[in-house]
């Protein structure tokens, strides 16, 4: 499940990427060779970027690659070390739920707005902050199980 999930999680991330190297070539190409701007090319690179953010952020995240300060994580023993871990695993997972709901309360608010130069309505841009703290609950959630399962075999192996 959680390789599917990584694999999901690059595959949305290299696309959004791969969107906005289009979309900003594309609209490069149109401007210096044809002397014809792509309106909505910035505001969809734009957008495409948001998008692979927040799918990158929860790659990162369930990865164990993203940025944080591990000079508390290297002088304390292992076992105050996988603590710490939990304790960070169930911050990302409130983290990632009050993301998801203050995105969606966000939307529901101001979605209704149009983009100025696509014409299309500001939800489908906004839902990013949805997705993006559903990935994040979800992947702390995987997390925190895992440690959990590990914490429990290790100490009924210490039994």
């Amino acid at each position: 499940m959680k390789r599917l999930y990584k694999y999901l999680l690059s595959f949305l991330t290299g696309s959004s990427l791969f969107v906005v190297f289009a979309v900003v070539f594309a609209s490069s190409l149109s401007r210096y060779l044809f002397n014809a701007p792509i309106q909505w090319a910035e505001e969809a690179a734009k957008y495409a970027m948001i998008y692979g953010t927040m799918f990158g952020m929860v790659l990162c995240y369930l990865e164990g690659i993203h940025i944080r300060f591990t000079f508390l994580e290297d002088i304390v023993p292992p076992k105050i070390r996988n603590i710490l871990h939990f304790v960070s695993d169930i911050v990302a997972l409130v983290s990632g739920a009050v993301l998801c709901y203050s995105g969606y309360l966000f939307m529901m608010k101001r979605g209704g707005i149009q983009a100025p130069g696509t014409g299309i309505d500001m939800y489908y841009f906004q839902v990013a902050m949805v997705i993006g703290g559903a990935g994040l609950t979800l992947a702390a959630l995987m997390r925190v199980i895992e440690r959990f399962t590990q914490f429990k075999s290790t100490s009924e192996g210490a039994q």
